[in-house]
């Protein structure tokens, strides 16, 4: 094995884990709404665990060095992009089920394609066309669904949601590869995780400490589904394309929407569960293609 193809599968590898690792937003979302947290109130307290761990981490590892210049525009793009982002997928979770939510999330690679071919020119093969086209009509399918509540109700505001989620998540691909050659992973997520929760301060509500399985579920989307999963991820850009990150990163909804079934009971109608076929169809497309 060459060098290019160990690196290829090495990032490969940490892009899967943390596809696996984000997989449980939905369910752990679901519990801290069940313990009386609002949308905003997760979300905030999520990326707030998150940036504390990230700056410790780049502190402890004498990595956090940044310029005033360059720390403003990393927190400026956090404030906006970022808590957008969370605030958008916490609400869709809300509105349209967790399996819902995570899959209209993934038409971030349309956006992370396109993003990459304006800001740096990476070439649009084929078959990666064909890939990200097969995941946006099991994208489209997945919203004629309506949501995966099982209780019939169609939320407008859930699929915006979702979809604007999309979006903002999919400028955080290009972002971290213009940075990543000047600062590493835990200082880029660290001010602009930082600077999110500042934002969203606004929306915390109180920690919901005597219900064990809340608390539980909000350290889970804190340390875990974003701290570890989010540093994973920063690792595997390091290794492998923007595009191939975000294609490869639809493991997630697969596994999202199982651990959503599995849990809390949701459902897709039978043109939700074709959408969520095309979406994996697409991730093993690329794959085998590579």
């Amino acid at each position: 094995m060459n060098v290019n193809d160990a690196r290829f599968w090495k990032g490969t590898l940490y892009c899967l884990l943390a596809a696996l690792v984000w997989a449980s937003i939905a369910p752990a979302s679901r519990a801290c709404f069940e313990a009386g947290m609002s949308p905003t109130s997760v979300g905030f307290w999520r990326i707030a665990m998150a940036s504390v761990c990230f700056l410790i981490h780049a502190v402890v590892r004498r990595e956090f060095k940044p310029s005033l210049r360059d720390a403003a525009v990393i927190m400026f793009f956090g404030a906006v992009s970022v808590s957008l982002f969370v605030i958008t997928i916490q609400i869709s979770i809300q509105k349209s089920g967790g399996a819902m939510a995570i899959i209209l999330l993934f038409t971030a690679p349309a956006w992370v394609a396109l993003f990459s071919r304006l800001f740096f020119k990476e070439q649009l093969t084929g078959s990666r066309l064909f890939a990200m086209a097969i995941a946006m009509l099991g994208t489209a399918l997945v919203c004629a669904a309506g949501s995966s509540l099982g209780t019939g109700e169609f939320s407008w505001l859930g699929i915006f949601c979702g979809l604007a989620s999309g979006f903002f998540y999919g400028l955080q691909f290009p972002f971290f590869v213009w940075w990543k050659d000047k600062y590493s992973t835990a200082t880029l997520f660290g001010l602009s995780f930082s600077a999110a929760a500042i934002v969203m301060s606004g929306f915390a509500g109180p920690l919901p400490l005597e219900n064990v399985k809340g608390m539980s579920a909000l350290l889970i989307l804190g340390i875990l589904s974003s701290y570890l999963a989010y540093f994973l991820y920063g690792l595997s850009l390091r290794l492998i394309s923007q595009v191939q990150a975000a294609i490869l990163g639809n493991l997630e909804p697969v596994a999202a929407t199982l651990l959503s079934w599995w849990l809390w009971d949701e459902n897709f109608s039978f043109i939700g569960w074709v959408g969520c076929a095309l979406v994996i169809g697409s991730v093993l497309l690329l794959t085998v293609k590579r």
